[in-house]
């Protein structure tokens, strides 16, 4: 036991997102911090009707935020691809810890990949970022909405509702399901939504004490890659329904950017990239709203309000 404080640690009851609890919680034990978890049912647990323009951005991420508000926690966390753009005076950031994998698999009982996949197989996703990435890439497929924890989606595969799902292999690696049969889709094929496989774990504004103890969690590269991918999704206005996609790494201190805007169907596809040396936070913010603008001049806020439209 320590003289600190007990740090209370909000999360969804998923499996997934305990499992990101319980990671944060160790990290934390391990730099001398009590913890204790406090599990909560989001509104996208209990709702299992498929994402789509009529539903709002947050879904998993605002009941957690309010135990924060309500004092019934000290920390928030979440996969930061839930985590809507838009600031929020009430919450800080205090860390983004060493990112997973960003890839998706095409998890299949064939391990088929993307190309050996039958024609006209069902293939299960709850993202339209992932349904028009691979219709862009086999429009013969028959791409439908699946949702549920992993679990539920594993279920719906093994009963023969779907000859294959896509899910990111960073939940599947942090599960241990090491011997679900996938194929890792290339990122040439498939770029991830923003700051995927990473968590973003948040803390009350103003709560020095807790963002001392959370800080210490963040991984700066890890940080600086996000940041560039959410601030074009936040300069496209796209929230996380959009078939927006952008993958940021950094090699030798030069950081990377490639962004894609798709239609739904996939038939359209806007690419932009960009790179810089010796980035920080304000270069590599620049660095993404440029690349975010060269989007918009190509057509891309048109594309996402159609896409949003058509789905209301």
């Amino acid at each position: 036991m320590t003289d600190l404080p007990i740090v209370r640690i909000a999360t969804r009851e998923s499996p997934l997102a305990m499992w990101q609890a319980r990671f944060v919680a160790q990290k934390l034990t391990d730099a001398g911090y009590d913890t204790r978890l406090v599990p909560l049912v989001s509104g996208g647990d209990v709702d299992q009707h498929p994402i789509d323009g009529s539903r709002s951005v947050g879904l998993f991420t605002k009941r957690i935020q309010q135990a924060l508000i309500e004092d019934e926690a000290d920390v928030a966390v979440h996969s930061l691809k839930d985590l809507p753009t838009e600031p929020d005076e009430r919450f800080t950031l205090a860390a983004v810890p060493t990112r997973e994998t960003v890839s998706d698999s095409l998890v299949s009982p064939q391990r088929y990949d993307v190309d050996t996949l039958p024609k006209a197989s069902v293939v299960g996703t709850g993202s339209r970022r992932r349904m028009a990435q691979l219709k862009a890439l086999r429009n013969d497929l028959d791409i439908r909405p699946i949702r549920g924890n992993v679990q539920t989606r594993l279920s719906k595969l093994n009963s023969g509702e779907f000859d294959a799902i896509l899910l990111a292999e960073a939940g599947i690696r942090r599960l241990e399901m090491n011997d679900l049969p996938r194929q890792t889709i290339e990122l040439s094929q498939m770029l991830p939504a923003p700051g995927q496989g990473a968590l973003g774990i948040e803390v009350r504004a103003g709560d020095t004490a807790t963002l001392d103890a959370v800080s210490k969690l963040d991984d700066p590269n890890s940080r600086l890659c996000v940041t560039a991918e959410r601030t074009i999704l936040s300069q496209l206005h796209g929230g996380c329904l959009a078939p927006i996609a952008v993958l940021a790494t950094i090699v030798d201190d030069r950081v990377n950017v490639h962004a894609r805007v798709l239609s739904h169907d996939g038939r359209q596809c806007l690419n932009e990239t960009g790179e810089l040396d010796s980035p920080d936070a304000k270069s590599t913010i620049q660095l993404a709203t440029n690349i975010a603008n060269r989007l918009i001049e190509s057509g891309a806020r048109e594309m996402i309000e159609q896409e949003r439209s058509s789905n209301l």
